[in-house]
């Protein structure tokens, strides 16, 4: 027979906090005084200050009357040193019986050892949580000044599903969060100093819109109605220029009933704006600014490194047209053809559409397969067909061109924008062709809303809208491989109980 070593190590665990209790020491305490982060401790030490401090034991020298640790709390590691005749006898066989994980807290004297590592001298010791599982040990040594890590949590499965333990011992992906919530804090001070208001719009809606894909679908039990999640904060943020508002933004998580893979989770982060009496070329000019701005702020530059390749991300980006950037890879000017031209162009190319798939269709196909992947440095992609810009305002210049742009880098798309359509005839015209695409089996294609087309015949100013990505955003600033790099709990396939779990 076998024994799981983990389970073993729980159960030695679970002894060790039964012996706590026998001494009268609660295992799992309520508060503890802090003075000093771990941080604090080491910028701002001073010989035989008193401190108070409080974290996760990562490592231990336990001797016998005197005994080495670190500890960690969320801005670092500190050392303590400990010994039974300054805190009694009763307290130092509580510490000797600890393992790492478990969080104490330590009042004492603030000292240099010998090789000068800054520590705390310890007069009381209290347990504050005993941790029943070992985490991972991970080991580092610094050699040719280069840090080798071994016996890494490294598993990427394992890492997503327990994030509580990813963020414990890999201290770069702590760095990854912490500077996502900078850059949506950086985001929303550079669109509220420009006097945009920040609003909350619905995510349980009657109708879903603003996108194409495919919604969750729910039921509202009160009124006895479906409902969707929603998968763009678009229609509703347009009836508020409609209302009055003249700049407003929402930071909001969507949702996509779509696949999943390195560059898509189903439930997601947008940041949208609107602004009245502006276009998309405005719209061009804030994204190149505010994106080298929050690359500014947050990370000290505006370029950033992927895979060796140096992206710099500061204003102008490159632009092309829609149907330019495919000329420009294909070789093929399909510019006012028509659609049995671009299925013809779309076989030499060897490309598999669906049978029966319209002009937009077999556009869109061939932009994702032979311009997206050479867009590496910031492009701006303007001018899209209308047949697959329903919320676009027809281009002033081009028949059957909308005045849309997209931003890529590194081949990913970063974000959506238009000139609004704001013409409530024409915008009925649109939802009616994508109610007729989708009567022909297209799941993603946008339903009719009565509503959002009566708020336009009220009348909205002209309007520039964008919907950037925050997550891709992330991931390109921290040069993060994969979406479930930078969201904290992707969804997971549930675990399979006859795989072996490292952590059980």
């Amino acid at each position: 027979m076998v024994l799981d070593p983990h389970k073993e190590l729980r159960s030695q665990r679970l002894q060790k906090m039964e012996q706590v209790e026998s001494l009268g020491i609660l295992p799992y305490e309520y508060s503890f005084d802090r003075t000093h982060t771990a941080s604090q401790i080491i910028s701002g030490y001073t010989e035989g200050a008193d401190t108070a401090a409080a974290g996760r034991i990562m490592s231990m020298r336990k001797m016998g009357k005197a005994s080495f640790a670190h500890i960690m709390d969320a801005s670092g590691r500190v050392q303590i040193y400990i010994k039974q005749d300054a805190v009694g006898e009763t307290a130092y066989t509580v510490f000797k019986s600890l393992d790492l994980g478990d969080f104490i807290g330590v009042k004492g004297q603030m000292f240099k050892t010998r090789t000068g590592e800054i520590t705390v001298l310890v007069s009381e010791m209290k347990l504050l949580a005993k941790a029943l599982r070992p985490l991972p040990v991970v080991k580092e040594q610094i050699r040719d000044d280069e840090k080798i890590v071994y016996d890494a949590f490294a598993d990427k499965e394992l890492r997503y599903r327990q994030r509580y333990v990813d963020l414990v011992v890999n201290g770069d992906v702590r760095k990854v969060f912490i500077a996502r919530s900078r850059v949506i804090s950086e985001m929303r001070r550079y669109l509220e100093g420009r006097g945009y208001l920040e609003v909350e719009t619905p995510v349980l809606q009657p109708l879903y819109g603003g996108a194409n894909a495919r919604p969750f679908v729910t039921h509202h039990n009160t009124l006895d109605m479906t409902f969707y999640l929603r998968i763009a904060d678009e229609l509703y943020l347009k009836r508020l220029i409609v209302g009055g508002f003249e700049g407003v933004f929402e930071i909001a998580k969507d949702f996509r009933n779509e696949g999943m893979d390195k560059d898509h989770n189903p439930e997601f982060t947008m940041m949208e704006l609107y602004v009245a009496y502006e276009d998309y070329e405005f719209m061009m000019d804030l994204v190149e600014d505010m994106v080298s701005t929050i690359s500014r702020k947050v990370f000290g530059g505006v370029s950033v490194e992927v895979d060796g390749r140096k992206i710099d991300l500061s204003a102008p980006w490159k632009r092309m047209t829609y149907m330019g950037s495919i000329q420009e890879f294909t070789g093929h000017d399909l510019l006012g053809k028509s659609t049995e031209d671009i299925r013809k162009a779309a076989a030499d190319m060897k490309l598999e559409v669906e049978p029966g798939a319209g002009k937009g269709k077999l556009l869109d196909e061939m932009f994702s397969a032979f311009v997206e992947p050479n867009l590496i440095e910031p492009t701006i992609i303007k001018d899209f067909p209308i047949e697959i810009s329903p919320l676009a305002k027809k281009h002033r210049s081009h028949e059957g061109l909308t005045e849309r742009f997209e931003a890529f880098v590194l081949g990913k798309e970063l974000c959506n924008s238009f000139s609004e359509l704001n013409d409530p005839i024409d915008q009925r015209e649109r939802f009616e062709a994508q109610a007729r695409l989708k009567a022909e089996g297209d799941d993603e294609a946008m339903a009719i809303d009565e509503d959002y087309i009566r708020a336009l015949e009220y009348g909205m100013p002209p309007t520039a809208g964008l919907g950037i990505g925050i997550d891709r955003l992330v991931m390109l600033l921290t040069a993060s491989p994969s979406i479930r790099d930078v969201i904290l709990f992707p969804q997971m396939r549930p675990e399979q109980k006859d795989r072996p779990k490292e952590q059980e």
